[in-house]
């Protein structure tokens, strides 16, 4: 390939990229909008702390183990675009209305239903997002990508919190205002599709992965997510708790979500850069200091618990975009949509039965609910070691160096 060819895919590499964070900035501005007040709009319906966090937990559960099927089916078809289409289509079609729902049971069904949207279209559209990382770096790539998508979710919750200022306390408006992004987001995919019917032919058709059964350090690295999913309470139960001890107003709940998804958005661009450098051993250090969250979370005053947000944002955003950046060169091209999809998938099933155990100790002690979360997270440190010093340094550039 001639050096102007190179300079060309690697343009067209970054549009396409920037275009999907377009996609995915008011996807998470309307879906995570809706996220960030849904705890104490379901407690304002009648469901208590445990019905809570298994209707979040559930939903979880839904929006990671079906991306198993929705990534083999994609490999299999070679259908990403209707695929992707399809979810997206459905989750933007539910948040709206959740304006609509007369109790906490219509709403938690259109809250599930919202994560089987995103469950069908992520797997193939990471897998067409990788074809345009491995141009330009795998973690500045899903980096970049993330940090749209997180900047998405700042922006969201803030709307949410000032709508819910002015119109003293109405989340039926403010669930109703969210059909605006959601109608851009979908204009925007008819528009990426139309300029991008092919994303994998950005990427040479030669991989440094054999084909076959996925390698030890997806297992190990898999292994390592999914206990930190298991650790990680999902946010409306940590919201129902500020609503609940009065940690944080009402009005200021949405806030912190959008700190959160700020500290998200501007790690995803940082340690995308860091990963294409060090590998996938950033992660461990950075795993060891976003399971701080709990005890802030939990247990600490106001001050205490925004520090406890931005770590928890940190963490999240760290995984989002490190997960997909170290998974695309440890599998072959033809098998990331499944790869994506079995991991999420595991990953889905960790966090909800994490934040079903959450919930239960809930109402037995925060202590407990602390120790189970920081001891689920560095539980992965030796998992995320192994995986560093496992059979060849895997970088981001998508180059695996294989044992002699």
């Amino acid at each position: 390939m001639s050096e102007q060819a190179g300079r060309q895919r690697k343009s067209a590499a970054l549009k396409f990229v920037l275009m999907v964070g377009a996609m995915s900035f008011f996807a998470d501005f309307a879906y995570e909008a809706s996220r960030g007040v849904i705890g104490p709009y379901l407690g304002l319906l009648g469901a208590g702390a445990l019905a809570i966090a298994v209707v979040t937990g559930f939903g979880e559960l839904l929006g990671y183990g079906l991306r198993l099927f929705s990534g083999r089916g994609a490999d299999r078809t070679g259908r990403y675009w209707p695929i992707t289409i399809a979810g997206y289509v459905l989750q933007m079609s539910v948040v709206p209305l959740l304006a609509l729902a007369g109790s906490w049971q219509v709403a938690a069904l259109l809250v599930i239903l919202e994560r089987v949207g995103k469950a069908i279209r992520n797997p193939p559209r990471d897998a067409m997002l990788s074809h345009a990382a491995k141009q330009i770096g795998y973690g500045w790539g899903f980096g970049v990508h993330e940090a749209l998508d997180q900047f998405g979710a700042l922006f969201g919750p803030l709307l949410i919190a000032l709508v819910l200022s002015l119109s003293h306390h109405d989340y039926r408006l403010a669930f109703a205002v969210l059909a605006a992004p959601a109608a851009i987001m979908l204009c925007l995919l008819a528009v990426a599709r139309l300029l991008y019917p092919r994303p994998q032919d950005l990427e040479p058709a030669v991989s440094e992965v054999r084909a076959g059964g996925f390698p030890r350090r997806f297992r190990l690295y898999l292994a390592a997510a999914a206990l930190v999913a298991i650790g990680f309470a999902d946010f409306p139960v940590i919201a129902f708790r500020f609503q609940q001890n009065g940690t944080v107003s009402a009005d200021l709940i949405p806030v912190f979500y959008a700190v959160a998804m700020a500290v998200s958005g501007a790690g995803s661009l940082l340690f995308g850069r860091l990963f294409d450098r060090f590998g996938i051993r950033l992660l461990i250090p950075l795993t060891v200091v976003a399971a701080a969250y709990a005890p802030l979370a939990f247990l600490g005053g106001f001050w205490p618990a925004l520090i406890g947000m931005c770590l928890w944002g940190l963490g999240m955003g760290v995984h989002e975009s490190i997960i997909p950046a170290a998974v695309a060169p440890m599998v072959a091209p033809d098998r990331r949509a499944s790869a994506y999809g079995l991991f999420t998938g595991v990953y889905g099933v960790a966090w909800f039965l994490g934040s079903a155990a959450i919930g239960a100790l809930f109402g037995v002690s925060l202590s407990l609910v602390v120790l189970f979360s920081v001891l689920a997270q560095l539980a992965a440190v030796p998992l995320l070691i192994l995986v560093g010093r496992g059979s060849g340094q895997l970088s981001g550039d998508g180059c695996q160096t294989l044992p002699r």
